[in-house]
């Protein structure tokens, strides 16, 4: 890979990992639900009427835009907000490399060998270690909305494979397309009209901001970097950037947001990274099955009960 190139790989990793702490950001000042529904429709105005028309079928689509967009990002935002660290928030997505290759088995036939095994064994460990971490310091439902949220990338991943986008972002804009009534819907009945209409009105340059760079520098140009590199290489090259992303996320997470970093999170993020690692960089990959899709930015991304942030429900930001 050129240094250009691999300039831009890891400047991608990097925005998906501070991607998490825009996305703690933002939720300083949204609704979790809405926030996720807001970066969709931010993300798709105006790009989707620069990318051209849909160059797949509208049922992938609809397909991933609603296991992606609505469900891994819908539960990523709530879990988020219920108490789900960014730093751990980056890490623990990184399963979705586990759940991809699960749901390949069983709806591709795609069988893994002893080594791909082996691999997301370890990484299934790294899980449960961060699980024990977690249990030990925050809420345990907020950790295990984020694996239902990896659980759910994989799924989208597999639908990807499927779809065979010829033009990534063409693909990833008419996708973001797909979430925003859901979301929206899903926040007013859950949110409540009330809490939505306080975060528009009292709207300001931190939470703007943040919407932007989830949808913009997140999203968009994460995206269309990434398919730009995945167009040039071969994924098992480009592939192994993404396992920077929870480097950069929790560090980040740990200079801006003060989250610590223990011993048992260390050596839950070598098992998984590790494992992950194992399981998805041996062969080449398919573009969609290693590589983030968005928190956030986000997608750059990550998405219970009540969910509009309360003092007692969400976590101290201090």
């Amino acid at each position: 890979m050129r240094p250009l190139h691999t300039t831009l790989a890891v400047l991608v990793a990097a925005v998906w990992g501070v991607n998490f702490v825009i996305i703690e950001i933002g939720l300083d000042h949204f609704p979790p639900l809405l926030f996720s529904a807001l970066r969709f429709l931010v993300a798709a105005l105006p790009a989707v009427f620069l990318v051209g028309r849909p160059k797949v079928a509208w049922k992938w689509i609809v397909a991933v835009g609603c296991t992606l967009g609505v469900a891994k990002f819908g539960l990523v935002f709530v879990g988020m907000d219920q108490g789900m660290p960014a730093g751990l928030s980056s890490l623990v997505l990184q399963i979705q490399a586990v759940f991809t290759a699960v749901f390949a088995a069983a709806l591709l036939a795609e069988r893994p060998d002893r080594v791909r095994v082996l691999g997301m064994a370890i990484a299934l460990a790294g899980i449960v270690l961060a699980a024990v971490d977690e249990g030990t310091s925050g809420p345990l439902l907020a950790f295990g909305l984020v694996v239902a949220a990896a659980a759910c990338w994989g799924l989208s991943n597999v639908l990807t494979r499927k779809a065979s986008p010829p033009d990534a972002l063409n693909f990833m804009v008419w996708v973001c397309v797909v979430p925003v009534l859901p979301l929206l819907t899903l926040s007013l009945l859950i949110e409540g009209p009330s809490a939505d209409l306080e975060a528009l009105r009292s709207l300001d340059p931190g939470g703007a901001g943040a919407l932007i760079f989830v949808a913009w520098v997140s999203t968009v140009f994460g995206f269309g970097a990434w398919g730009y590199l995945l167009h040039r290489y071969p994924a098992s090259v480009v592939a192994p950037f993404s396992l920077l992303v929870p480097v950069f996320g929790m560090s980040s997470a740990a200079l801006f947001l003060g989250e610590p970093i223990g011993p048992l999170r260390w050596a839950a993020a070598v098992l998984l990274i590790g494992g992950v690692a194992l399981s998805t960089l041996r062969r080449a990959a398919a573009p969609t099955a290693s590589g983030p899709v968005p928190a956030a930015p986000a997608a750059p991304p990550p998405p219970d009960a009540s969910v509009s942030r309360t003092p007692s429900s969400a976590r101290s930001r201090e």
